[in-house]
């Protein structure tokens, strides 16, 4: 996602670590996000888009149950159906992945591209950026094939530290 003065990303662009216009970022993902479910009939409510902007707020995972206080603060209830159901439509849509290590949610950096998603994760400041993955080549790609295995879907997350984190730790 990047504003209208930059060059589109495309899904093999890591995104999340770099600095950017994170408002373009932030409104960019939400017109695409209107635009997608107008196009499939999909009723993008208020709280599912309460939910996404919340994703898109920063660039890290956030648990179901910070989602749930955000939008008990935003008026949504306090029920945990709540945040679910919004976090399942999202996911479900490709507006947002589940970041198995953490058990918490992140927005997809590249919604509507075909993709295979790699987290990485730092463990200092828990900030996630997102890049693609190609599970097919590969050392995983060749133990499927020899297996007579289809890949359908991968999830690949790789904990560390990040560039501004690193820095911090040089100094």
């Amino acid at each position: 996602m990047t504003s209208g003065d930059t060059a589109a990303k495309t899904p093999s662009d890591p995104v999340g670590f770099e600095t950017h216009d994170h408002a373009g970022c932030i409104s960019s993902a939400l017109a695409a996000a209107d635009t997608y479910c107008a196009t499939e009939g999909l009723r993008f409510t208020p709280v599912r888009r309460q939910a996404l902007e919340i994703l898109l707020q920063e660039h890290r995972a956030v648990g179901a149950y910070e989602m749930l206080d955000r939008l008990r603060d935003a008026g949504f209830g306090s029920q945990p159906p709540v945040a679910y159901r919004a976090l399942e439509f999202l996911v479900a849509n490709g507006f947002a992945h589940k970041i198995e290590r953490l058990n918490a949610f992140i927005a997809c950096a590249h919604p509507g591209a075909v993709h295979s998603p790699a987290f990485m994760i730092c463990r200092m400041c828990q900030s996630v950026a997102e890049a693609q993955s190609a599970p097919s080549r590969g050392a995983l790609g060749d133990a499927a094939r020899a297996a007579g295995f289809q890949i359908e879907r991968t999830v690949v997350e790789a904990e560390g530290i990040c560039p501004s984190c690193a820095e911090k730790v040089e100094a």
